[in-house]
């Protein structure tokens, strides 16, 4: 996967490109990027429309990451509730579904802001070497892009 980071707005990534980004599993959505997401896609209410329950069945199955594919947008889900923080191997976890889940449908362009970096506390340096270990096999591009 060629990888690069770049300074722009991850909202004008071309079209062809899926967007990821992290947030809770009780899809609360409330502050940082995952505001915008919600902006621009009603992210909230489609996720709580296609995966109803969804919190009570990540509990239920100690779950401690995953990756909900809606629409063009990857929700890589490092944590149970939004006051919680992710890990690096949570974060890793979730990466690596999302990975999983574009090998299945053959997506090559990803495009994602600092993940993990903004109110969860994780280090650029260590988040930016688990995403380009995770994708080092594949072929195609991440944008990171870097307001």
């Amino acid at each position: 996967m060629e990888y690069q980071e770049v300074k722009q707005d991850l909202f004008t990534a071309p079209s062809d490109y899926y967007l990821a980004h992290c947030i809770s599993a009780d899809f609360a959505m409330g502050k940082g990027i995952a505001v915008q997401f919600n902006q621009h896609f009603d992210m909230r209410n489609k996720l709580q429309a296609a995966f109803p329950g969804y919190l009570a069945t990540w509990q239920a199955q100690g779950r401690s990451f995953d990756c909900l594919l809606q629409g063009r947008v990857f929700n890589l889900i490092t944590k149970e509730r939004y006051y919680h923080k992710p890990t690096y191997q949570s974060l890793q976890g979730a990466l690596e579904i999302m990975r999983d889940l574009c090998r299945q449908r053959q997506i090559q362009h990803l495009a994602m802001p600092l993940i993990g970096c903004g109110l969860d506390k994780l280090q650029w340096s260590q988040v930016s070497a688990i995403v380009q270990q995770v994708f080092a096999a594949d072929e195609g591009q991440i944008l990171v892009c870097i307001k």
